[in-house]
């Protein structure tokens, strides 16, 4: 593909991939990074390009791939917020922090070893708090699929996160009983 070509066909694509990139990570700023990126990337595939059937369809995966990427980055901050506001509303020694720090710890471990679907969907519904149908938009999968990946992701990693704790004490299983 040359320069011609690629101003013809990729670079009309940026309002779309654009939007596409805004709605998914609700900041124009890191939107704007994304595309970028992208459009980088596509610059360096360019010579590949006639393998590709559909290059919108290549374009727009690559910014929804580039997105996630960018979101699984934020989460472990979300994580973290999301734990030090439930400790700011309770009262609670320096054990009790320790312990719901080690217990959020665990949880991010916990969901990178999850299965790509699951990993997408615990994060955009639970942590994002994006609702079921702008999780089907962004995924492309149907709700009662999202549904049932976001179950099974959260009954691993109860499951996994109980057996760490299994011998700990009652007040260590108490925590993870609250954040489940």
């Amino acid at each position: 593909m040359q320069t011609v070509e690629f101003r013809e066909k990729i670079l009309p694509l940026s309002r779309k991939m654009m939007r596409f990139a805004e709605r998914f990570l609700n900041n124009s700023d890191e939107a704007k990074d994304v595309v970028q990126d992208v459009f980088l990337k596509l610059w360096q595939k360019k010579d590949e390009f006639h393998k590709i059937e559909n290059t919108e369809a290549f374009a727009m995966r690559m910014v929804h791939n580039r997105c996630l990427d960018i979101i699984r980055k934020q989460r472990i901050y979300t994580i973290n917020n999301k734990m030090e506001k439930a400790l700011e509303n309770k009262e609670c020694g320096d054990v009790d922090k320790f312990e719901w720090s080690d217990v959020a710890g665990q949880i991010k471990t916990l969901i990178m070893q999850l299965p790509e679907q699951q990993q997408t969907v615990i994060l955009l519904h639970d942590i994002e708090n994006y609702e079921y149908s702008e999780i089907a938009e962004i995924t492309g999968m149907n709700e009662n699929a999202l549904r049932v990946n976001l179950s099974r992701a959260r009954k691993k990693v109860k499951d996994e996160l109980l057996e760490i704790y299994k011998n700990e004490s009652d007040r260590s299983k108490a925590t993870i009983g609250e954040i489940f």
